[in-house]
C-alpha cells in the first residue's frame, strides 16, 4: 500500500469532507458529479507522434522503452541512446491504414569515450493527391489535397554512472492538412537504471514524451466570405460579403508518461530471453499497459550471424462506443488490438566493427486491420 505524505493526508482529509457535497451534486445528465468521466478522448492533435520507430520497437510495444539501447532509443527513451557503443543509423517504414504511410529514421553518435551521445531523428506520416468532395459537388471538384505531418528531433544523452543514464530530446512538429497548417514544439525526457538481480540484468525506465506547446492551425482553408447581419434597429441594407478567418481552437500534443521494467530470465554469452512490462498514462485516454518478451541469439555456429524473435501485447482503453452490445466489431477492438510480433536477422555488432540488422514487425489494429513494419539498422 502506498504511504501518504503529510500533504497527501491533508488532501485525503479535504476530499472526505467534500464527499457529502459531491454526493448531492448532479451534472446535467443526472449522474453524480463525482462519477463523471473527464477523460479527454480525442482532444489531442499530431497523433502520428505515437506511431513508433523501427520494427523491433513495434513488435515489443511501449514496453520496449526499458531495454532499448539502439538508435530507436531516440524515439522510445532518449536515455537508452547513451549506451550506444558506436555510431548507428536506422530507417523504417510501413503502410498504415487507409493507404497512408509512416516512415522514421534516426542517426546517433557517441562521444567522450562513450559517456555521451547525440542523435537526430525524423518522422513523417501522410498521404497525397486525394480528391476533394464538397456538399455542393458530391462527385468531386476536380481538385486534390494532401496531408503531410512531420517531426524532427535532436537528442542529448549521458551516462552518469555505470548504472544510470538520462536523455532529453527537443522536437519540432509540423502538421499540414490540405491548405491549413500548424506547428508546435515538444520535449521528451527519459531515464534508465540498469542493475542485476540474482546475476540477471534488470532495467527500469521512466519516460515523459511529447510534452510541449499546442497546435494552432491557420491557412487559406480557414478563410471565407461572410455576410454581415444588420445590428438591432438597423435596416436590412444589402452589403457585400466580407472576407473573414474562421476561429480555431488550440490542440495539445499527445503527452504520455511511461514506467517500464525489464528482466533477463535467461542470460548468457550468446543467448538472452527478456521479459518486460510497461505502465503508461496518456493525456487523451485512460491508463494502459504493455508486456512483451524477446529471445535473441548471437554468433550462431560460431559465425557473426544472429536472430531475434519478439512478441507483445499493448492495452489501450477503448472509448465504449457501443456500450449496449457486445457482439460488434467495435466492441472487440479493445480486446484484440495491440497484439504484435516480429523478428530480425543480425550480422556483427557488439562493438566489433561493422554490423547490420533487418527487422520485421506485424501489429494488429483491431477493426482497422494489421500493419507490417520493416526497418534496417547499420552500425560502424
Amino acid at each position: 500500500m502506498r504511504k501518504l505524505t503529510a500533504p497527501g493526508w491533508l488532501l485525503a482529509f479535504g476530499l472526505l469532507n467534500a464527499l457529502p457535497a459531491v454526493a448531492a451534486a448532479q451534472n446535467n445528465t443526472g449522474q453524480p458529479v463525482g462519477q463523471e468521466d473527464n477523460t479527454a478522448y480525442g482532444t489531442t492533435s499530431a497523433e502520428f507522434l505515437l506511431l513508433g520507430a523501427g520494427a523491433r520497437g513495434t513488435a515489443l510495444g511501449s514496453s520496449f522503452a526499458s531495454i532499448v539501447t539502439d538508435v530507436s532509443a531516440l524515439y522510445y527513451n532518449p536515455a537508452g541512446v547513451a549506451m550506444l557503443d558506436r555510431p548507428g543509423l536506422m530507417i523504417g517504414t510501413y503502410d498504415y491504414v487507409a493507404s497512408t504511410r509512416y516512415s522514421w529514421g534516426g542517426v546517433a553518435f557517441p562521444f567522450s569515450g562513450g559517456a555521451r551521445t547525440i542523435g537526430f531523428q525524423l518522422g513523417t506520416f501522410g498521404f497525397k493527391d486525394q480528391p476533394i468532395y464538397t456538399e455542393d459537388q458530391p462527385n468531386g471538384t476536380g481538385g486534390t489535397y494532401s496531408v503531410n505531418q512531420t517531426f524532427v528531433g535532436a537528442t542529448f544523452a549521458q551516462n552518469f554512472s555505470d548504472r544510470f543514464s538520462a536523455g532529453i530530446t527537443a522536437k519540432y512538429v509540423d502538421d499540414r492538412l490540405g491548405t491549413v497548417s500548424g506547428s508546435a514544439f515538444a520535449v521528451d525526457f527519459g531515464t534508465n537504471f540498469h542493475a542485476s538481480l540474482n546475476n540477471h540484468p534488470v532495467k527500469f525506465s521512466f519516460v515523459l514524451a511529447n510534452l510541449g506547446s499546442n497546435l494552432n492551425y491557420s491557412g487559406t482553408g480557414l478563410q471565407g466570405n461572410v455576410q454581415r447581419d444588420p445590428l438591432p434597429g438597423e435596416d436590412p441594407v444589402p452589403t457585400l460579403p466580407q472576407q473573414a478567418n474562421l476561429l480555431t481552437k488550440d490542440f495539445p500534443l499527445p503527452t504520455t508518461f511511461r514506467v517500464g521494467l525489464a528482466y533477463d530470465i535467461i542470460t548468457g554469452e550468446n543467448n538472452r530471453l527478456t521479459a518486460m512490462g510497461d505502465f503508461n498514462q496518456p493525456n487523451n485516454n485512460k491508463p494502459g499497459f504493455a508486456f512483451g518478451s524477446e529471445w535473441q541469439s548471437q554468433k550462431i555456429g560460431g559465425s557473426n550471424f544472429g536472430f531475434a524473435v519478439r512478441g507483445s501485447y499493448s492495452y489501450t482503453a477503448a472509448n465504449n462506443l457501443t456500450p449496449t452490445t457486445s457482439t460488434t466489431a467495435l466492441s472487440d477492438e479493445e480486446n484484440l488490438q495491440g497484439l504484435a510480433f516480429g523478428g530480425g536477422l543480425m550480422y556483427g555488432g557488439n562493438g566489433n566493427g561493422f554490423g547490420l540488422s533487418l527487422d520485421y514487425a506485424y501489429k494488429y489494429l483491431g477493426i482497422l486491420g494489421p500493419t507490417n513494419f520493416f526497418s534496417f539498422s547499420l552500425g560502424w
